[in-house]
Formats: structure tokens, sequence, C-alpha cells
């Protein structure tokens, strides 16, 4: 099996675990599949490194969306890294970034790349659409049309 094949079944590892919601599968796919002084170099609105920060923001986000589903749309894999490209649902049913629960059904998407080395994720950088969070839960009002 190639890197990149052994890469890309490593993601979908973590990726069942996220959708499973369950923070102590989440948690246990982490320890496996990500080294544990893992480089995320997205912003993160909790102090904790490596990871414990992989594991603090799905708790986070699970705890506000409890129906969070992560939808791979795209998922590209060469040599070391793996980009994904995903559609975001949940409703908020609890506090979000200092926002309290709004029952509001959101969508957003977000990109991805892993960096892997032995077989583990090392480095990660995301783009999250924050923009598109904050519009739907009526904190931002929409463009005009």
């Amino acid at each position: 099996m190639s890197v990149a094949a052994r890469n890309k079944a490593t993601f979908h590892r973590l990726h069942e675990a996220m959708n499973s919601r369950d923070p102590e599968i989440i948690a246990k796919a982490v320890d496996e599949v990500a080294a544990p002084n893992v480089r995320m170099s997205t912003p993160l609105p909790i102090d904790a490194t490596g990871a414990e920060a992989f594991k603090q923001i799905w708790a986070m986000l699970l705890h506000a969306f409890p129906d969070l589903h992560v939808k791979v749309e795209d998922l590209i894999a060469e040599d070391d890294k793996v980009v994904i490209r995903n559609t975001v649902t949940g409703t908020h049913r609890g506090e979000y970034m200092g926002v309290p629960p709004t029952g509001k059904r959101i969508t957003y998407n977000e990109i991805f790349i892993f960096r892997f080395a032995e077989d583990r994720i090392t480095e990660t950088w995301g783009i999250v659409n924050v923009l598109s969070q904050m519009r739907q839960l009526g904190l931002l009002p929409e463009p005009p049309s």
C-alpha cells in the first residue's frame, strides 16, 4: 500500500470517529492517529496544544452542536499530505464561542491539510468559514443582495 493510501486510511479512521459524535471514541481515535505533539496551525479558541487540542475542539463542537456531521466533499492525498474539503452541519444547542444556544441549524465549509509522518498526523492547517457560522447564528448581518 502506498504512503498516500495509508494516510487516506488513517484520515478515514479519524473521520469515522468524528461522525460518531462520541467524545470518547473521538479521543481514542485521536490518540491512535495523531502524534501527541501534533501542530495545529489554525487559530483555536482554547489553550491546549497537540493531541489534547484536537480532543478539546471536538468536545467544544459537540457541546455546541450535538448533531454535528462532517461530510467529506473532496479528499486528495499525495506523498505525506491529505487535503480535505468538508461540509459541516449541525444544530446550535449549546454555547459556542460565547454565543448562547439559538436552536438554529447551520451549514458551513472548511478545508484542511493534514501532514503525516510514520502513519500519524503531525501537522494540520485549516480554514473554517467562521463568517458563515456567525451569519447563520444571527450574529452578523447577511450581505446585501
